[in-house]
């Protein structure tokens, strides 16, 4: 979040004490503030709202005003999409995408050297065509801009136009290692370097304030233009750290049957966020992606890329014992047993759950399938209290009240989540996670399905 505010301190600015950011305090304040105020302008018309203390709110106090008017905490959970591919000029953001300077988005080589132009994106902006929008076909491997500078860009479509939010573009990478090595310390200079998307991964939709809903879902509430994500990666590993606040562990994954996922690094230290690459990858991010081999595991025996769940639904279901994945299998996380949010809340006596778009319909409809189709597109590894040991199967009342089904599509008549909410029967604390082709993940989801989804009917 950004205050609007200029970079020199006015005079009397000096004397005052810091903002508080915390996620805490935020929350404390829009509990007495945001929340008290609606409440009581809804309570009672005949008296003006009372002016709100100034003073800071001790820990007690802040409990209690959370306690008192947050009544349901509801987290709604999409996927991979950078905060400026959606949201580069927002209105009041501490740094917007055109403010910036060279020295602040330029790309560097495989060696270190400044880019001069971008790569193409390999392997073409849709991967997956053609795709027609408003009369317009949108062919499959193709690069629709060439010859880009080594620069931050507005997306555009054969003939030049804005590229449509309800197209498909092709995925990029978000895994742990290679996130990190873009990331570069802090200097975010290798995003096209360790990327397998080449120049695309700097595009921006620039269209976003006049076509995307969430944007005016941001100017109606809060937009947190300083936090990007939970832990380096991908989904699989955010997932589990949204829940649990940890990577989930392996024991003695040496010795394993998924030995064979255990990254390689540039050195002995298991800590090392350097992968160390193929022998036959490309030199220069100007003639390919780079290439790695597996690195679902760490050395020290962290799951941080992929894995499928231990239970049904997952991957490859075991004929001989349905609920479970099919045993021995190098790809399948074994049952997780450290505490979780959800134990917590339990141990509170909060109620809590978490809705999964199409659960439902993949246990029962493609339980027999080898494949989920492109809707629902139910994905696996987007469920993290299915790797749990305590919701597993064998604890099946409790499986049964915290995995919830969310129903299918975008309306309240078919989506259980949306008529949950509609009801008033939310938990008071409700995870949602869209079905697969309503998350905005890229590569199988585009943005403007995943934020039409509305609960009214």
């Amino acid at each position: 979040m950004s205050d609007e505010h200029e970079d020199r301190p006015s005079p009397d600015s000096t004397t005052q004490a810091p903002v508080d950011t915390s996620r805490r305090r935020f929350l404390g304040g829009a509990a007495v503030l945001g929340v008290g105020a609606t409440l009581s302008a809804c309570g009672n018309t005949s008296e003006a709202p009372s002016t709100p203390v100034p003073r800071p709110l001790t820990p007690q106090e802040l409990d209690k005003a959370l306690h008192d008017q947050v009544k349901t905490v509801v987290v709604i959970y999409a996927e991979n999409r950078s905060f400026n591919n959606l949201f580069a000029d927002f209105p009041g953001l501490e740094k917007p995408l055109s403010a910036l300077s060279a020295t602040d988005f330029q790309q560097r080589d495989r060696d270190g050297g400044v880019l001069t132009t971008l790569p193409p994106t390999w392997g073409g902006v849709l991967q997956v065509g053609p795709q027609t929008v408003d009369g317009v076909s949108y062919p499959s491997e193709v690069q629709f801009q060439q010859n880009l500078p080594n620069a931050p860009f507005a997306l555009k479509g054969p003939n030049a136009e804005d590229l449509p939010l309800s197209l498909v573009t092709r995925d990029l990478w978000h895994v742990f290692y290679q996130n990190q090595m873009q990331i570069n310390g802090g200097k975010n200079d290798g995003f096209v370097a360790w990327g397998d998307s080449g120049g695309l991964v700097m595009g921006h939709y620039a269209q976003s304030r006049y076509s995307l809903r969430l944007w005016d879902v941001a100017k109606e509430f809060v937009l947190c233009d300083n936090f990007f994500q939970g832990a380096f990666g991908g989904s699989f590993l955010n997932h589990q750290y949204l829940i649990s606040a940890t990577a989930p562990f392996y024991p003695d994954a040496a010795q394993s049957v998924a030995k064979a996922q255990i990254a390689t690094l540039q050195s002995d230290d298991p800590t090392d966020t350097r992968l160390k690459p193929l022998d036959k990858s490309p030199a220069s991010a100007m003639t390919g992606p780079p290439q790695f081999g597996p690195s679902a595991l760490t050395p020290d025996g962290y799951g941080v890329n992929t894995l499928a769940p231990p239970y049904w639904p997952t991957w490859i279901r075991d004929p001989e014992n349905p609920d479970y994945s099919k045993p021995d299998l190098p790809n399948v996380l074994v049952p997780q047993t450290h505490e979780h949010i959800g134990d917590k809340l339990s141990k509170s006596n909060v109620d809590w759950a978490w809705y999964a778009g199409a659960w439902q319909a993949t246990l029962e409809q493609f339980k027999d399938s080898g494949g989920i189709p492109k809707i629902p597109n139910f994905q696996y590894h987007h469920q993290p209290f299915n790797y749990f040991k305590q919701q597993g199967p064998q604890n099946r009342a409790e499986r049964d009240k915290r995995l919830r089904d969310g129903g299918l599509g975008d309306e309240s008549t078919t989506n259980k989540f949306f008529a949950d909410a509609q009801a008033g029967k939310l938990p008071a604390v409700s995870f949602y996670k869209p079905q697969g082709n309503l998350n905005m993940h890229a590569g199988y989801a585009d943005i403007a399905s995943a934020t039409a989804i509305s609960p009214a009917p």
